[in-house]
């Protein structure tokens, strides 16, 4: 009886050049796809960011009218929130609501308070300049 000991060359097959070229395209094809699903989360968290940060402004307004028995004055601003203002009219109490760092947008500005507001006559505006940091455009984030 004969055995059979050598195997047969055609059944050892390994991966030709042309099947790695097409499986690291595709790869390199879903990477891509990825990564340019991804370039506009950072803005969005920003914008999210900094629309939370409003809501967050007009519950501590509410807090600050209660106590003071009025709402900041435009040259007062936001800044009351932080420290008690040195310009009239003077709130009848006082008491600090929020930290300094609250007060700077996703962007590295200021946020911007006015009252009465422009936006919303019987109240006030509170807004942040966006990512162009100028006021007046289409990218400007308030509560209105």
């Amino acid at each position: 009886m004969k055995t059979r000991t050598t195997k047969n060359h055609s059944q050892q097959r390994g991966y030709t050049l042309m099947e790695m070229l097409l499986v690291l395209g595709i790869i390199g094809l879903l990477l891509g796809l990825g990564v340019y699903s991804m370039t506009g989360v950072l803005g969005d968290a920003d914008e999210g960011k900094a629309k939370a940060d409003i809501k967050n402004f007009e519950a501590n307004l509410i807090r600050y009218k209660t106590k003071a028995g009025l709402y900041p004055t435009t040259e007062q601003g936001l800044r009351a929130l932080v420290e008690r203002p040195s310009s009239g009219p003077a709130p009848r109490s006082w008491k600090q609501f929020l930290k300094e760092p609250a007060l700077i947008d996703p962007w590295s500005n200021e946020y911007q308070y006015r009252y009465p507001g422009k936006h919303n006559a019987e109240s006030y505006d509170i807004y942040s300049w966006g990512p162009d940091g100028k006021d007046g455009t289409d990218d400007d984030i308030g509560n209105w």
